[in-house]
């Protein structure tokens, strides 16, 4: 059961494996047998691949890996029967979906029974017929070719009623479907590796299935359409492991020997390496995209097309369809988005709705919302007096289930623990949205909650170029094989912009060279000596004939209790905050034991929408209930909106989402931009900017200052006065002040920055007073 007063901001590292004494003398065993490095056979074997022999083969995918089709129930019986249509001139209908599998299912389809000696008819339903087959469907299919054998691909196999029905038109039905088995299953041929028999393999894609459905038909010829089962596998998400593996790497050969033009013409440029993730992240959204739009055909009529200027056309529109699409979810997304900052994400599910969203996005910005609140995320359009939604879910919290036992508020659902669909009544919304929660938070803890890390391993050491070359082995990476992450625990490191006014962060670490992209935000906290672990990937580039190993920054963890040169860095933003724009807030005063009982009081009603912030890390030491909160930095670590502590907050720090502010001491100002127009707690009896105190303002220490910055101008590099200070040691002056003075030059135009250098202007008269910052620093050391 969640308890709201237990819960901590904190994103949690999660070691991929434990091994004990006995396992850990295994793999040894097993590193020395394989030759490879024992760093890779500890993954290997914690994923199941824990013999030499498994080591062999998941390290060398290959076709020769095949398993035969006709091991698979009612392969042989939907063999003979294709091949007694085709003897016989028997017209042939195949009935698809409208996804990437399904459309890569038809093409399969379609290659295979030409070569094999039958001119198919291909129907590809669009998303508003819905999943699957149905009366209507097949009514209009006999009205135009009047089959005599119908086959189904990547779907079928739920519908017992409808294959019936087809039967009773005239024709025989086999259907070839990889969805899980229901409790009735149609009475015909039916191809489904989740069946009981002796094909050892149950996670073939829609695609994959008629993939081996084509191999039974033409041999050796069906290998000539892996790329088309390769693409459906990535893009269906099937583990890839076992047979799949074997499929994704045969494929990928062709996208990087021979790619068809239809797949040259979506890619649109040249890769030095294809791999499952280009296939993911530009070919699939782009089929996807088309079914999505109402168009599924065109992406079949591209697959099927050998016609150059036709398959630059549909690729055309296909990628015109996926820009379309985007902008349609980012427009739905900027929408959800508002009317979750109006009504607040504070309870265990996120559950909207909205009359004018498309029904073909709300379940890919359900996934992103999910991901970015980290909680289940139901989004609903209307259609009359009902709801039509989809759900998406986080690794620890299933779905299905929780919809199930909420089952009494819902018309119809269906999916799995991580995505379901639902329909339901909309004066039924308030009380689903209710039974949710309630479900979720008696059933769930507040470990199943947090943002959860996976590392495969923690780096002590140089990182092997054999290791990173095993790495790249491991290809094809995915769903059921992610690509390993490990982490580094680092203090104070050395970066930089890997270009001028870049975003994007090349960091020195101890055992390997970093890249942290749209890292410069963070450049403060990485450059600082707080405790702080990098999650990263390896990956291996070439650039002039050369090899680069490095690791791609993918998050950082670290502790803001922790350090001592990042009080500095405290100081310099509190200067910064001083000349941002002003902020208009409502404030309630409160002594500290009132701050310490509303506190307490606001973490036991919900563990979402606190945030406490402090100007300065002393004021911690006079609280003695913050130990379950984290402990950010100038930013917020996590979107979720759990309940948080922000040391300092940076003027432009995303804090719109939360519901309760209360400042743990009085600030030197509230110019945080996201706090316009709020109501904050403040506590009155701690004072927030003793930081300034005792700072020497006095002109003649200014000057000392400028006098030393105009004979080492050449030699000051730095693109803040932050980071010129603690490049030069601050020229030996007190960092507090050199930053202070830095600030009011720039400010008063006696100084800038450019390209990573310090300018000085010299013959530039100002008064130290038309420097906000000067007048605001003297005024609250007045104070």
């Amino acid at each position: 059961m969640i308890s709201g007063n237990k819960r901590k901001n904190m994103k949690k590292i999660v070691p991929e494996y434990s091994f004990s004494e006995e396992q850990l003398n295994r793999v040894s065993l097993l590193a020395q047998e394989t030759g490879l490095t024992e760093h890779i056979v500890r993954i290997l074997y914690a994923r199941g691949v824990d013999t030499k022999e498994k080591i062999s083969r998941f390290m060398h995918p290959s076709g020769k890996n095949f398993l035969s089709p006709l091991l698979m129930k009612g392969m042989k019986e939907a063999v003979a029967l294709i091949a007694a249509a085709r003897d016989e001139g028997r017209t042939v209908a195949v009935f698809g979906d409208y996804d990437a599998d399904g459309v890569c299912a038809c093409a399969i389809m379609y290659h295979a029974l030409k070569e094999f000696g039958v001119e198919a008819h291909i129907y590809v339903p669009e998303r508003a017929d819905g999943y699957g087959l149905s009366e209507e469907a097949v009514d209009r299919i006999f009205e135009d070719c009047q089959p005599e054998l119908f086959i189904t691909v990547d779907c079928g196999i739920s519908c017992a009623k409808e294959t019936q029905y087809i039967y009773e038109l005239g024709a025989d039905v086999i259907v070839t479907d990889h969805h899980e088995l229901p409790e009735t299953l149609p009475d015909c041929i039916v191809v489904n590796p989740k069946l009981e028999d002796e094909y050892p393999y149950d996670n073939l894609c829609g695609a994959g299935v008629a993939f081996k459905l084509a191999c039974a038909l033409i041999g050796d010829g069906a290998y000539k359409l892996l790329d088309f089962a390769t693409l459906a596998t990535v893009a269906d998400s099937v583990p890839l492991l076992g047979e799949n593996r074997d499929i994704v790497t045969e494929g990928l050969k062709m996208f990087n020997s021979r790619p068809r033009s239809c797949f040259a013409a979506l890619m649109g440029k040249t890769y030095d390496a294809v791999t499952a993730q280009n296939l993911a992240f530009t070919i699939a959204p782009r089929i996807n995209a088309a079914g999505r739009m109402g168009d599924a055909r065109a992406a079949f009529q591209l697959f099927i097309s050998e016609d150059e200027n036709e398959i630059l056309t549909l690729a055309a529109k296909l990628c015109a369809y996926n820009t379309e699409r985007q902008k349609c979810c980012d427009e739905l997304y900027a929408s959800a988005k508002a009317k979750l900052r109006e009504k607040g994400a504070y309870g265990y599910v996120i559950m909207l709705s909205d009359e004018g969203w498309n029904s073909g996005f709300v379940g890919i910005v359900a996934a992103r919302i999910a991901e970015e609140y980290n909680r289940p995320t139901l989004l609903f359009v209307h259609h009359g007096d009902m709801l039509k939604g989809s759900a998406r879910s986080i690794e620890g919290v299933n779905i299905y289930t929780a919809l199930r036992n909420c089952s009494a508020y819902i018309e119809e659902f269906g999916g799995h623990a991580q995505a379901a669909g639902i329909n339901l009544k909309a004066e039924n919304f308030d009380r689903l949205e209710a039974a949710l929660n309630e479900e979720i938070r008696a059933s769930y803890t507040e470990e199943d909650f947090e943002q959860r890390i996976y590392v495969s391993e923690e780096i002590s050491e140089p990182f092997s170029e054999k290791f990173a070359h095993e790495l790249a082995a491991m290809e094809p990476y995915g769903v059921g094989h992610r690509r390993p992450q490990f982490s580094i625990r680092a203090a104070a490191c050395s970066a930089r912009p890997i270009k001028y006014m870049s975003p994007h962060l090349s960091v020195k670490s101890e055992y390997i060279e970093l890249m942290y992209f749209s890292g410069a935000k963070n450049l403060k906290l990485v450059e600082s000596d707080v405790e702080k672990r990098f999650i990263f990937e390896v990956n291996i580039s070439h650039f002039r004939g050369r090899e680069y190993i490095k690791g791609f920054i993918r998050d950082m963890i670290y502790d803001g209790r922790t350090g001592r040169n990042v009080i500095g860095s405290i100081f310099s933003n509190s200067v910064a905050r001083a000349y941002a724009a002003p902020v208009g807030v409502g404030t309630t005063e409160l002594t500290t034991e009132q701050t310490e009982g509303l506190i307490e009081e606001r973490r036991a009603e919900c563990a979402y929408g606190l945030c406490l912030i402090a100007s300065d890390r002393r004021t911690l030491r006079f609280y003695k209930n913050l130990e379950p909160f984290g402990c950010d930095l100038f930013y917020p670590s996590s979107k979720n909106l759990a309940n948080n502590l922000i040391v300092s907050p940076a003027a432009d720090a995303d804090l719109g989402g939360y519901r309760d502010f209360i400042f743990l001491d009085t600030p030197s100002d509230f110019n945080i931009a996201a706090l316009e127009g709020r109501q904050v707690f403040v506590n009155r009896e701690i004072c927030g900017y003793k930081m300034f105190a005792g700072l020497d303002t006095s002109r003649e220490s200014l000057l000392d200052i400028f006098a030393a910055l105009r004979r080492e101008v050449n030699s000051l590099s730095g693109e803040t006065a932050e980071e010129l200070a603690f490049s030069c040691g601050a020229l030996g002056f007190d960092t507090r002040e050199f930053i202070f003075a830095l600030n009011v030059f720039e400010e008063l135009g006696l100084v800038a920055f450019g390209e990573g250098r310090l300018i000085v202007y010299r013959g530039v008269k100002a008064d130290l007073n038309a420097s906000a910052i000067y007048r605001k620093i003297c005024f609250l050391q007045e104070e």
